[in-house]
């Protein structure tokens, strides 16, 4: 194969690249299938973006064909991919896949035997409670609460406006009064009482010799009764008297440690009667708070970052070259941010070459001289360094900048076929040794499922020393994968 006709292919394969790009970045595919269209009116659907998935019971079935303002409500267009039957009682929810995932339209199917739907239907959305809205039913807590505690307050302390509870306190006072006025008012008839209890008195004189006889009687039972149980009461006596010396000691200790604690002594007496303890303990309570706050603030920041592991690996068409194999790290700032960075280190089948350039003199007998230049070309550590800086649209389109493989380049990539299939072309190594062509390479990625692809592709095609076809295989790991693995680990200690 010619140098022209490398190049006329590679051209070819560049141009049907620019092509694709044009058809997704202005969403024409001629060859997709028209769905069924519905639309759903939600009150806010920040953090969705056009394009996210549809789905029901967690299957995709289509996407977001575009939102649009419609009054002060969002209406989001919905294209259905796949049969969904939607009967009367249908509604649209927006919703996370994982705590940090993507947001999703989730659509909830009416009961079976409703009537279906028309075609020009409006399915009612429901937006889940943000961030913002958990904090602000927070603060209303904390408002009602001082709202209770403030008239409490006020009312044991007899400062502030009238409550209800101060009104009752008051009430109390008053019946006090009149509890003391009824006294003085029926003084008679308390004497009147008094006399009848002098009756009393007197018919207890008449009867208490009967009554004390009766009472010896009880109480020579009782002595009886004690005479047969004298030893079991003698125990209990015994145990009594255990009891009240634990306590005497206890009562001691008790006193010992409020007279401490009245005269300053141990920490907690110190904090009693100390202000400047008090002081100290007041400070050490704020610090703890900021250091809540801003713990709070960057786990919050933390728990936004996104983090996509990828591990490939390819073997060339020419069996004489070693396989290619690398791993990657790519980090999203947030879900929504379009700036993106990558990370890698991977071991190529050619690494760097190096050219060493050296002159030797050599002296003959007779005092002449002879000069010889010799050229080494060596290959230096295969293992090169990643590290790029990119940007992404609502198409798909991902542009990179940066090191590729240890030397400046620039890097490109789209999906196809609904993210199944992945166009990836890199430029890089524009100054390279004995004058060779800028390093190109193609490759395309089919996905599997979420996490396993093949891949393929045209090697270093403007070089015909290092030029090959490859094939291969990736795995690739997201930020909700790598969190269940985190979570999958035990915990369990020695």
């Amino acid at each position: 194969m010619t140098q022209a006709v490398k190049v006329g292919i590679f051209a070819f394969i560049v141009l049907v690249l620019l092509a694709f790009f044009i058809l997704r970045i202005e969403d024409i595919n001629p060859f997709a299938s028209q769905g069924a269209r519905v639309d759903a009116l939600f009150t806010s659907v920040a953090g969705l973006d056009d394009k996210s998935a549809v789905r029901v019971a967690g299957v995709r079935v289509g996407r977001v064909d575009g939102i649009s303002l419609d009054g002060r409500e969002a209406r989001v267009h919905l294209l259905l991919e796949e049969e969904v039957p939607l009967t009367e009682g249908s509604y649209a929810r927006i919703s996370n896949l994982g705590l940090l995932g993507d947001k999703y339209v989730e659509l909830v199917p009416g009961p079976k035997d409703a009537p279906m739907l028309p075609a020009d239907a409006i399915l009612p959305g429901v937006t889940p409670p943000g961030f913002d809205d958990a904090m602000a039913k927070l603060n209303d807590v904390a408002d009602s609460i001082v709202g209770m505690t403030g008239p409490l307050t006020g009312s044991i302390t007899g400062e502030g406006p009238a409550t209800p509870l101060s009104r009752l306190i008051e009430n109390l006072e008053a019946t006090s009064a009149q509890i003391r006025m009824l006294v003085e008012q029926n003084h008679q008839a308390l004497n009147s009482t008094i006399g009848n209890f002098e009756q009393v008195s007197g018919t207890l004189a008449v009867e208490l010799p009967r009554l004390t006889r009766q009472l010896e009687a009880m109480l020579g039972e009782v002595q009886s009764v004690v005479a047969e149980n004298r030893q079991a009461v003698g125990t209990s006596s015994a145990n009594v008297a255990e009891i009240t010396e634990r306590l005497k000691t206890s009562v001691a200790d008790l006193n010992e440690i409020s007279g401490r604690l009245a005269r300053g002594e141990g920490t907690l007496g110190k904090l009693l009667t100390s202000d400047e303890a008090h002081t100290e303990l007041v400070s050490t309570l704020e610090s703890i708070q900021g250091g809540v706050g801003e713990l709070s603030n960057t786990l919050g920041r933390v728990n936004r970052l996104r983090l996509d592991v990828d591990m490939a690996g390819w073997v060339p068409a020419d069996s004489q070259s070693t396989s290619y194999g690398g791993i990657g790290l790519t980090l999203f700032p947030n879900q929504d941010s379009r700036r993106m960075y990558q990370l890698g280190i991977a071991k190529t089948p050619n690494g760097n070459e190096r050219t060493k350039t050296q002159v030797i003199t050599t002296t003959r007998p007779d005092g002449t001289t002879d000069t010889q230049t010799v050229e080494t070309v060596t290959t230096e550590d295969s293992r090169l360094i990643t590290a790029l800086v990119g940007y992404r649209w609502n198409s798909g389109l991902r542009l990179w900048t940066g090191l590729i493989e240890d030397d400046f380049g620039v890097q490109a990539e789209y999906p196809l076929f609904d993210r199944r299939f992945w166009l990836d072309f890199q430029a890089f190594s524009f100054d390279r040794q004995n004058d060779l062509d800028p390093h190109l390479r193609l490759t395309g990625k089919w996905y599997l499922n979420d996490n396993l692809y093949i891949q393929g592709g045209y090697d270093d095609p403007l070089v015909g020393e290092y030029d090959s076809l490859f094939l291969g295989a990736g795995i690739r790991w997201t930020d909700d994968d790598l969190k269940y693995l985190l979570g999958s680990v035990p915990t369990g200690g020695l």
